[in-house]
Protein backbone atom coordinates (compact mmCIF):
# COMPACT_ATOMS: atom_id res chain seq x y z
CA UNK A 1 0.00 0.00 0.00
CA UNK A 2 1.61 3.27 -1.22
CA UNK A 3 1.32 6.56 0.97
CA UNK A 4 -1.95 8.31 -1.07
CA UNK A 5 -3.88 5.11 -0.65
CA UNK A 6 -2.77 4.56 3.15
CA UNK A 7 -3.89 7.89 4.37
CA UNK A 8 -0.06 8.76 5.49
CA UNK A 9 0.97 11.43 3.12
CA UNK A 10 4.53 11.19 2.71
CA UNK A 11 6.11 15.08 1.40
CA UNK A 12 7.87 16.15 -0.67
CA UNK A 13 6.04 14.02 -3.36
CA UNK A 14 6.88 13.71 -7.76
CA UNK A 15 5.13 15.39 -9.99
CA UNK A 16 3.17 11.90 -11.28
CA UNK A 17 1.88 11.38 -7.04
CA UNK A 18 1.44 15.23 -7.13
CA UNK A 19 -0.40 15.58 -10.53
CA UNK A 20 -2.56 12.56 -9.16
CA UNK A 21 -3.46 13.74 -5.78
CA UNK A 22 -4.43 17.06 -7.31
CA UNK A 23 -6.52 15.67 -9.66
CA UNK A 24 -4.49 16.48 -13.25
CA UNK A 25 -1.99 15.59 -15.48
CA UNK A 26 1.70 15.97 -14.92
CA UNK A 27 1.55 17.62 -18.65
CA UNK A 28 -0.74 20.20 -17.00
CA UNK A 29 1.56 20.48 -14.00
CA UNK A 30 4.57 21.43 -15.93
CA UNK A 31 1.81 23.93 -18.17
CA UNK A 32 0.91 25.47 -14.69
CA UNK A 33 4.18 25.75 -13.37
CA UNK A 34 5.56 27.32 -17.17
CA UNK A 35 2.69 29.93 -16.93
CA UNK A 36 3.60 31.12 -13.26
CA UNK A 37 0.39 30.00 -11.59
CA UNK A 38 2.49 27.34 -9.85
CA UNK A 39 5.68 28.59 -8.41
CA UNK A 40 8.64 26.94 -9.65
CA UNK A 41 9.80 23.63 -7.37
CA UNK A 42 12.66 21.87 -5.25
CA UNK A 43 14.53 19.51 -6.89
CA UNK A 44 16.48 16.81 -6.32
CA UNK A 45 20.07 16.64 -7.35
CA UNK A 46 18.92 14.20 -9.92
CA UNK A 47 16.89 17.25 -11.45
CA UNK A 48 13.20 15.77 -10.12
CA UNK A 49 10.62 18.08 -9.47
CA UNK A 50 9.26 17.97 -5.45
CA UNK A 51 6.02 18.97 -4.78
CA UNK A 52 5.61 20.04 -1.16
CA UNK A 53 1.18 19.02 0.45
CA UNK A 54 1.32 23.21 -0.06
CA UNK A 55 1.90 22.69 -4.05
CA UNK A 56 -0.35 20.21 -4.46
CA UNK A 57 -3.17 22.10 -2.35
CA UNK A 58 -2.30 25.13 -5.23
CA UNK A 59 -2.72 22.41 -8.02
CA UNK A 60 -6.36 21.57 -6.60
CA UNK A 61 -6.95 25.45 -6.39
CA UNK A 62 -6.09 25.54 -10.11
CA UNK A 63 -7.89 22.63 -11.32
CA UNK A 64 -11.44 23.71 -9.58
CA UNK A 65 -11.03 27.28 -11.40
CA UNK A 66 -10.72 25.31 -14.50
CA UNK A 67 -13.24 22.99 -13.91
CA UNK A 68 -15.26 26.13 -13.36
CA UNK A 69 -14.20 27.68 -16.64
CA UNK A 70 -12.15 30.45 -15.11
CA UNK A 71 -9.66 31.99 -17.92
CA UNK A 72 -5.77 30.90 -17.39
CA UNK A 73 -5.79 35.36 -16.47
CA UNK A 74 -8.69 34.92 -13.89
CA UNK A 75 -7.01 31.51 -12.32
CA UNK A 76 -3.79 34.00 -11.74
CA UNK A 77 -5.96 36.80 -10.46
CA UNK A 78 -7.72 34.44 -7.96
CA UNK A 79 -4.31 32.97 -7.17
CA UNK A 80 -2.83 35.99 -5.86
CA UNK A 81 -6.39 37.06 -4.41
CA UNK A 82 -6.06 33.66 -2.53
CA UNK A 83 -2.70 33.73 -1.14
CA UNK A 84 -3.02 37.55 -0.19
CA UNK A 85 -5.16 37.33 3.08
CA UNK A 86 -5.46 40.75 3.41
CA UNK A 87 -7.27 41.26 0.03
CA UNK A 88 -10.86 42.64 0.36
CA UNK A 89 -13.37 39.71 -1.08
CA UNK A 90 -15.03 42.22 -3.35
CA UNK A 91 -12.19 41.85 -5.88
CA UNK A 92 -13.17 37.84 -5.95
CA UNK A 93 -16.78 38.40 -6.23
CA UNK A 94 -15.62 41.18 -9.23
CA UNK A 95 -14.06 38.13 -10.79
CA UNK A 96 -16.32 35.62 -10.12
CA UNK A 97 -19.09 38.53 -11.31
CA UNK A 98 -17.72 38.99 -14.58
CA UNK A 99 -17.33 35.37 -15.13
CA UNK A 100 -20.74 34.56 -14.35
CA UNK A 101 -21.57 37.43 -17.49
CA UNK A 102 -19.40 35.42 -19.60
CA UNK A 103 -20.98 32.77 -18.99
CA UNK A 104 -24.49 33.87 -19.45
CA UNK A 105 -23.50 35.27 -23.03
CA UNK A 106 -21.92 32.24 -23.75
CA UNK A 107 -25.23 30.10 -22.84
CA UNK A 108 -27.31 32.40 -25.22
CA UNK A 109 -25.18 31.74 -28.18
CA UNK A 110 -25.61 28.52 -27.60
CA UNK A 111 -29.05 28.20 -27.35
CA UNK A 112 -29.34 30.42 -29.88
CA UNK A 113 -26.80 27.96 -32.15
CA UNK A 114 -29.07 25.06 -30.68
CA UNK A 115 -32.39 26.80 -31.81
CA UNK A 116 -31.39 27.25 -35.48
CA UNK A 117 -29.91 23.32 -35.67
CA UNK A 118 -33.22 22.19 -34.46
CA UNK A 119 -34.87 24.34 -36.91
CA UNK A 120 -33.33 23.16 -39.60
CA UNK A 121 -33.25 19.50 -38.25
CA UNK A 122 -37.26 19.56 -38.45
CA UNK A 123 -36.55 20.58 -41.98
CA UNK A 124 -34.67 17.72 -43.07
CA UNK A 125 -36.70 15.12 -44.15
CA UNK A 126 -33.94 12.51 -43.32
CA UNK A 127 -34.81 10.22 -45.96
CA UNK A 128 -33.23 8.75 -49.30
CA UNK A 129 -33.28 11.95 -51.00
CA UNK A 130 -30.08 14.02 -51.94
CA UNK A 131 -32.23 17.26 -51.41
CA UNK A 132 -30.91 18.59 -47.45
CA UNK A 133 -31.83 21.67 -46.18
CA UNK A 134 -28.95 21.59 -43.27
CA UNK A 135 -26.32 21.15 -45.82
CA UNK A 136 -27.88 24.36 -47.47
CA UNK A 137 -28.24 26.58 -44.93
CA UNK A 138 -24.18 25.53 -44.65
CA UNK A 139 -23.58 26.59 -47.90
CA UNK A 140 -25.21 29.94 -48.26
CA UNK A 141 -23.89 32.82 -48.33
Amino acid sequence: MNAATSGAAHWPVAIGQAAERAGVSARMVRHYESLGLLPPVARTDGGYRQYTEADVHTLRFIRRARDLGFSMDEIAQLLGLWQDKQRASAQVKQIAQKHIASLTERIAAMQAMQRSLQALVACCHGDERPDCPILDDLAAE
